[in-house]
């Protein structure tokens, strides 16, 4: 039996003024997948996922969550936004908090957790990402790779059923790069279903069911990574994978 589809985007547009950045984006993300996003700067990554969990709107098309319509005019987003958790590329931690309070305001404001549970689910969570030494630190005396390890851990307090990975390496130091990686291969183990925009092409390869690869706003092509990055059909592709290999990003 075929595995239910999770997410569905079907002839997404967005524009931004005159200038278009999703033109009929369709694709598929099945209960447990993992698809990752790659392409040059502007290809419309990161507003394809913004998109997906309603923080920008779309001008046309579906977002299908189970089979239901999310994008359809009138809906309260917020209800359906908490369902997608999304990890950005800033760690928007709030500074005057400590890390477990950071973690435990969600479930407790919007979800109408008590304090006190909340408090502990949110250590659990710091424990399970090795921040047990962090969790009554500030976000200013952490590096880097910790206070985005505490974004993903804020992020998964909620309880999403599909996350949402923003370029989330792209702010840190490359020796705090393998740290956050290590947190997202665990969520793949774990059966989480993720939409992940990365530069980390290595990465890429090894966490992805399927790489897409984005250009002007289109899925120009998509398969296995290892398909696609051995023998991309495509000449933009195998153009965009020679410059990533000549920089000695893969």
């Amino acid at each position: 039996m075929s595995t239910p589809i999770k997410l569905a985007l079907r002839g997404i547009t967005k524009s931004f003024g005159d200038t278009a950045v999703l033109r009929g984006i369709d694709l598929e993300v099945a209960t447990g997948e993992v698809i990752t996003l790659i392409g040059a700067s502007g290809s419309g990554k990161s507003t394809l996922l913004r998109c997906s969990n309603l923080l920008e709107p779309i001008d046309d098309g579906e977002i299908l969550l189970d089979g239901f319509d999310i994008a359809e005019p009138g809906l309260d987003p917020d209800p359906l936004r908490r369902r997608i958790g999304m990890i950005f590329q800033s760690f928007n931690l709030f500074p005057h908090m400590s890390v477990v309070d950071n973690v435990a305001i969600g479930p407790r404001k919007v979800l109408g957790v008590s304090k006190d549970q909340a408090r502990e689910s949110a250590r659990e969570l710091l424990v399970r990402l090795g921040l047990e030494s962090r969790i009554d630190a500030y976000p200013d005396q952490m590096s880097g790779g910790q206070q985005q390890r505490v974004a993903i851990a804020r992020s998964l307090a909620m309880k999403p059923e599909v996350m949402l990975l923003d370029e989330i390496t792209s702010a840190l130091d490359p020796e705090l790069v393998g740290e956050v990686l290590d947190v997202v291969r665990d969520l793949k183990a774990d059966g989480m279903t993720m939409l992940f925009a990365t530069h980390e092409m290595n990465f890429a390869r090894e966490i992805s069911d399927r790489v897409c690869f984005l250009h002007q706003g289109q899925i120009l092509e998509q398969g296995p990574p290892e398909a696609l990055f051995s023998q991309p059909s495509e000449a933009r592709t195998q153009e965009f994978l020679q410059r990533v290999t000549d920089a000695g990003r893969i």
